[in-house]
C-alpha cells in the first residue's frame, strides 16, 4: 500500500493551485438548539465547511442568542447523514399531507 501523498489541482488558468490540505469540503450538519425556559428547535441540515463550523460555535451563535436576549441557550452539533432524494420527497410529502389533515 503506498502512503498518501498530497494531491495538487490547477485551476483553468493554472495560477491557483490547491492541494487537499487547503481545500474546504462541506458537510452536513445537525445543528440542535436548546434554550434555558425548556424551548428547542433543530436544524435538520446544515452544510458547513470545518472553518465556517468553527466559526458559528465560537462566534455567531453566542452573537444570535446575546441579540435575541436568550440566557443559558446551548448547542449541540453533529455530523448528520445526508439524505438521498427520494427520502427528501417521501418526508416533504407527509410533513404536507399531516398539515393539510390539521386544516381541515
Amino acid at each position: 500500500m503506498h502512503p498518501l501523498l498530497p494531491t495538487t489541482f490547477v485551476a483553468q488558468k493554472g495560477r491557483k493551485r490547491l492541494t487537499l490540505e487547503t481545500q474546504q469540503f462541506e458537510s452536513p450538519y445537525c445543528v440542535k438548539i436548546e434554550t434555558g425556559s425548556g424551548h428547542s428547535a433543530t436544524i435538520q441540515v446544515a452544510f458547513l465547511t470545518p472553518q465556517q463550523l468553527e466559526v458559528f460555535l465560537q462566534t455567531e451563535f453566542k452573537r444570535l442568542a446575546q441579540e435575541a436576549g436568550v440566557k443559558g441557550a446551548r448547542i449541540h452539533v453533529e455530523r448528520a447523514v445526508a439524505a438521498d432524494y427520494e427520502q427528501v420527497l417521501r418526508e416533504v410529502s407527509a410533513c404536507l399531507r399531516s398539515a393539510t389533515k390539521r386544516a381541515a
